[in-house]
């Protein structure tokens, strides 16, 4: 089978210039790894946007093929845990940073860093959730190791449009939490409300420019998915003994804070990295997320679109113009 040829997305690096185009490869060009599958969905994240815009903080060496999600059946495995014909799934560790991602039909890569899919879960339910959906997840388990509860006041999803975000929201409202959405694109206020968003407010409110160290109290949960000043902001707005955890950086990498809310309030700000998040965690948490954080109207958010099409897509992520999630079919080739 090493010498069988399929298609994949490349981004090429040409002096300084960076192409992306489709083209032949052969499996043996794929690193060595213990399990090769052939994928049959990915989905689109800001990541892949800026692998394939050239972003060497991303991914160091070109050609490459990016995509950090990949859902499809196993032709080969040396590892017993997986058998040929298996379901399975991967989000994160490498795959589409540094190693050749979804964004192509077959993927090679270490046991280690592959899931079976849950019980009753399907490959393209996988990546309607995807590495977002994992991440969600990993947010609210960590707001509920801080033991918040749905009482004890309103949970806050910035950039609630996104990826992460919407389904942050849905997943927030299906355990009880009074959710408030922020975002740029008020036009999707009804939308939002749909997944369960209690109130929806334009990105301008968390966005003090004030320089006050502290600001009234208004959630005490967040899910920021912006940085810069709106995180500052989402911090200065936390209640006592709140939990903020930031993910993203589409305002900014930096953002300009005191100590105050940390030391007066006793707030928690946690960096959420689910790529290299332990196995059983993810195992665990892909449970919940087809169970008690299953979004019953995801399908309503999500556009798929064949792999053929991913250019395009590409371009309106980093313009920051996509809603919800991409799906990605691979096989529609």
């Amino acid at each position: 089978m090493k010498n069988e040829d399929f298609l994949a997305f490349v981004i090429e690096e040409k002096n300084g210039i960076f192409i992306r185009s489709f083209q032949k490869r052969k499996i043996s060009d794929l690193p060595v790894g213990d399990v090769l599958i052939r994928v049959h969905y990915s989905t689109l994240n800001y990541k892949d946007g800026l692998s394939a815009r050239g972003h060497k903080g991303i991914t160091k060496n070109y050609p490459h093929t990016p995509g950090v999600d990949a859902a499809g059946l196993v032709e080969y495995s040396t590892n017993s845990k997986f058998k040929i014909g298996d379901e399975v799934m991967l989000t994160g560790y490498d795959l589409g940073m540094n190693t050749s991602g979804g964004f192509a039909e077959f993927i090679s890569v270490p046991a280690n860093w592959v899931l079976h899919l849950p019980s009753g879960m399907d490959l393209r339910t996988s990546m309607i959730y995807g590495t977002a959906g994992i991440t969600a997840a990993i947010c609210i388990n960590e707001i509920e190791s801080r033991k918040i509860k749905p009482k004890d006041g309103n949970a806050l999803v910035t950039g609630s449009t996104g990826g992460v975000g919407f389904i942050a929201v849905g997943m927030l409202a299906n355990l009880g939490y009074n959710v408030i959405a922020s975002t740029g694109k008020l036009d999707k206020t009804n939308m939002l409300k749909n997944l369960g968003a209690k109130e929806v407010i334009s990105r301008d409110e968390v966005n003090d420019k004030s320089n006050k160290p502290l600001l009234s109290k208004r959630w005490v949960a967040a899910i920021d998915t912006v940085g810069g000043n709106t995180l500052s902001t989402v911090i200065r707005s936390t209640e006592h003994h709140g939990a903020i955890c930031t993910l993203g950086l589409v305002e900014s990498d930096k953002f300009d804070i005191t100590v105050y809310p940390f030391i007066l309030r006793g707030i928690a700000l946690i960096g959420i990295d689910s790529a290299e998040k332990n196995i059983e965690l993810k195992t665990e948490l892909w449970q919940r997320i087809n169970s008690d954080l299953k979004i019953s109207n995801i399908e309503n958010y999500v556009r798929e679109v064949s792999l053929l099409d991913i250019n395009q897509e590409i371009d309106l992520i980093l313009q920051g113009k996509q809603f919800g999630k991409i799906l990605i079919n691979c096989m529609d080739l």
